[in-house]
């Protein structure tokens, strides 16, 4: 089960958007990376095709794990992950920080 999963708030931790938090796009456990929507802007050429345009695009580049933190449920500040087994047998994760389960 991983720590950091698409849908997720997380906040970043370093980096030049230091602070910023948004949701999980998308994430490659490949690569240790992952897509936040509206941090780590960079800007593409973009070629013309027949179906877009030709121009200079934003769009969202992948951040380092390393670099990123769950939002915790109560507060939206950073927190760590823990795992916990229910009663009914299922893992969820836990926020350190409040103890509150993470949704997801």
């Amino acid at each position: 089960m991983q720590k950091i999963r698409k849908g997720d708030t997380v906040v970043v931790l370093a980096g030049k958007d230091k602070g910023r938090s948004g949701e999980v796009i998308q994430v490659m456990p490949k690569e240790d990376r992952a897509v936040v929507r509206g941090v780590n802007m960079v800007k593409r050429h973009q070629r013309q095709t027949a179906s877009q345009e030709a121009g200079i695009i934003s769009k969202e580049a992948p951040i380092h794990l390393s670099n990123l933190a769950v939002a915790d449920p109560k507060d939206g500040k950073a927190t760590r992950i823990g795992f916990k087994i229910l009663e009914d047998g299922t893992k969820v994760r836990v926020a350190k920080r409040s103890g509150e389960q993470i949704n997801g």
